[in-house]
């Protein structure tokens, strides 16, 4: 069962939103290694505002994905790429189809 989420803002550098864009393209391939993320999706809003959105079927589910390739690749490319750090957001899943 789903019931867990993490909802992640995310702002491009000025003149890095093809890197971060590409980024969040690539990290699919590591997302796709793990058991517990149940769905990842990696969206564009603008020109540098993108966001990731992600479900987990338990705490400990998302706990790993956090502490995983993908967070630890977005927290060490935050001082290139990104204007300020990541809005991590955890949210609790009501409904889902």
């Amino acid at each position: 069962m789903i019931d867990r989420a993490l909802f992640v803002r995310i702002e491009a550098k000025e003149g890095k939103e093809d890197e971060v864009e590409e980024f969040l393209r690539k990290a699919l391939a590591d997302v796709n290694e793990e058991e517990g993320t149940i769905n990842w999706y990696a969206v564009k809003f603008g020109s540098r505002d993108f966001a990731i959105f992600d479900t987990f079927g338990s705490e400990k589910d998302r706990l790993a994905h956090l502490a995983g390739k993908v967070g630890r690749a977005l927290i060490a490319h935050t001082p290139t790429l990104l204007h300020g750090i990541p809005k991590i957001e955890h949210a609790e899943v009501l409904a889902s189809k």
